[in-house]
């Protein structure tokens, strides 16, 4: 079993920065997939980046260039760095992960979910 922690998220004025952080623990070997999600009040859970254990990123199109994801294999810790943060991505931050790789990177099928971390944009 492996849970996961999400912190970081907090109030924060339209063009500032934030960085989320996911602490993984318990069976947390061979994790080859752990991505990032949010889901704003009323709409769907959205994927936002993930990183694969070779390194391979991708990110949503709207945090494209703006969001940087990131891992600490010391700490066992995952990060999402937001940079321009715009009302728009006002939403609660999930971090997951997964044992299996997946030929698709977008998925939301994850072995495991976070709890969410709150993260409100302000105008």
């Amino acid at each position: 079993q492996v849970q996961l922690a999400e912190s970081g998220g907090t109030l924060v004025q339209a063009g500032g920065s934030l960085r989320l952080s996911c602490e993984a623990s318990g069976s947390i070997f061979n994790l080859h997939m752990m991505g990032w999600f949010r889901q704003a009040p009323g709409k769907q859970r959205e994927f936002v980046a993930v990183m694969v254990t070779a390194g391979r990123t991708r990110y949503a199109d709207s945090v494209k260039g703006r969001f940087t994801i990131s891992r600490d294999n010391a700490k066992n810790t995952l990060y999402l760095q937001m940079n321009s943060l715009e009302p728009e991505d006002t939403a609660v931050y999930y971090c997951a992960a997964r044992h299996s790789r997946s030929v698709d990177l977008y998925t939301q099928q994850y072995d495991y979910w976070g709890q969410g971390t709150q993260v409100t944009v302000s105008s």
